[in-house]
């Protein structure tokens, strides 16, 4: 019975494996910058906290509009239609890049409010000028995922996994010359960081564009590049998944942010425990990312071919997939969650706080896993306006209420933040899975 499924995990893996090395790859970024703030102090490691959640929110509407050029290029792929695709990429670059620039501008229009945010004084203070560096960084970030989304749409996956892997390695570098003031660089600490971001992402762009400008199979899709932009079908279809989309996004990367803000209104060291258990978290959340991507690709695949019962097994085989890696995780994340906070920070307080957030961790690892790979079952199906709507509901009026309510510092506090999350996480793939199931069944009708 379980063959049927476990035949595609290889085929699965294929093609998530790319995604998942190139999304942790991020992540492990984002774990040396905190080992490496963090060697600078709790406050440091709160400001990059909470200069990286204002940033949050520019992140998740880059990456909302960029997914919906995944799903569309799939089924063009399917069809082997790239008159249709080369439209669908072409306009897909050029609305991300637009896209882009709107976004910087948010950040700057939201960042003057920081200190609105019941932030410690200290925190925002070395928060403003990270912050300042760090959005400039969003524009080339949007462009990039176009090109990503692209490349995953036509199932080359390893593409943007090596220029995001070369990204990163140099992120490093430039993170331990210019936060230290090593070998003669400027010492600039949080600014450093911010600066390593940005050289790392204008270099990720670039050196993606390069390799798919040498691959023959994506030559026509570069042809006349800078003419006849912005069709009518093209951009509708865009913004039709696009929007509905980035408002999953910024639901989820705001749902998730709001707990660095409740958890700083709490201390600095409740505000550093916080970020080292959703730094830890994410890097959980990336391996799942790379199986959603992978039913949006397979799933779009089988849409334009028309072949429905293959598609249902298809997203059984990724269901049952996660459902194994995510319970490995939670078991690594149950038995270490003493010490991998220390890897962080030298912070008894920090630490302490952080071993009990990393115990509801290890418990929401499948509800996460489950939801991000049925957002992108959906997505597949060019499912989106539903699931924007399940999203808002499951985090903002079911989960957020609950984290505002038990993170009280007379209540649980961050573990009171961190249920709240757990909740919400469960039941947005509870209803998602019967959207799905819903959405299977109308189709056997």
């Amino acid at each position: 019975m379980l063959k049927k499924y476990t035949r595609e995990f290889p085929e699965n893996l294929k093609i998530a494996v790319p995604v998942m090395i190139g999304q942790v790859g991020q992540i492990l970024v984002g774990l040396v910058d905190n080992i490496m703030v963090g060697e600078l102090g709790a406050a440091s490691l709160a400001a990059v906290s909470l200069g990286n959640a204002v940033f949050a929110i520019a992140i998740s509407l880059a990456i909302g509009f960029s997914l919906s050029i995944t799903p569309l290029i799939a089924e063009s792929d399917g069809k082997n239609d790239t008159n249709t695709g080369t439209r669908i990429f072409k306009d897909g670059v050029w609305f991300c890049a637009i896209i882009g620039f709107l976004l910087y501008g948010l950040i700057k229009v939201i960042q003057p409010f920081l200190h609105h945010f019941n932030q410690p004084e200290e925190v925002v203070t070395l928060a403003t000028p990270y912050l300042n560096l760090t959005a400039i960084s969003i524009i080339p970030f949007t462009i990039f995922m176009a090109f990503k989304q692209f490349s995953d749409g036509m199932s080359a996956t390893k593409y943007a996994m090596t220029a995001t892997v070369t990204g990163n390695a140099v992120n490093i570098v430039l993170n331990y010359l210019l936060i230290y003031g090593k070998f003669g660089f400027p010492r600039l600490e949080l600014e450093g960081a911010a600066l390593s971001s940005l050289i790392s992402r204008i270099l990720m762009l670039v050196l993606l564009i390069f390799i798919l400008k040498t691959k023959q199979k994506y030559l026509p899709y570069f042809k006349n590049f800078f003419q006849q932009i912005f069709s009518t079908n093209a951009i509708s279809n865009i913004l039709t998944l696009g929007f509905p989309v980035a408002l999953q996004m910024l639901f989820e990367f705001g749902f998730f942010s709001s707990s660095i803000i409740l958890s700083g209104s709490l201390s600095t060291e409740d505000q550093a425990a916080n970020q080292i258990a959703l730094n830890l978290a994410s890097m959980a959340f990336m391996i799942a990312i790379g199986l959603g991507v992978t039913a949006t690709i397979r799933v779009g695949n089988q849409v334009g071919k028309g072949n429905f019962k293959e598609l249902i097994r298809i997203v059984r085989s990724i269901l049952l997939l996660v459902f194994i890696l995510e319970l490995v995780l939670a078991v690594f994340f149950m038995t270490t969650n003493t010490f991998l906070p220390k890897v962080y920070i030298n912070n008894e307080t920090v630490i302490t706080i952080a071993s009990q957030l990393l115990i509801i961790v290890s418990w929401f690892q499948l509800s996460d896993g489950f939801q991000v790979t049925l957002l992108g079952v959906l997505r597949g199906l060019q499912d989106v306006n539903i699931p924007t709507v399940i999203i808002f509901i499951s985090y903002w009026c079911i989960g957020f209420p609950i984290c505002y309510t038990l993170g009280k510092a007379d209540l649980l506090g961050a573990y009171g933040i961190w249920i709240g999350l757990l909740v919400g996480l469960f039941a947005s793939s509870a209803m998602l899975f019967a959207r799905y199931r819903y959405l299977v069944w109308k189709k056997s009708k």
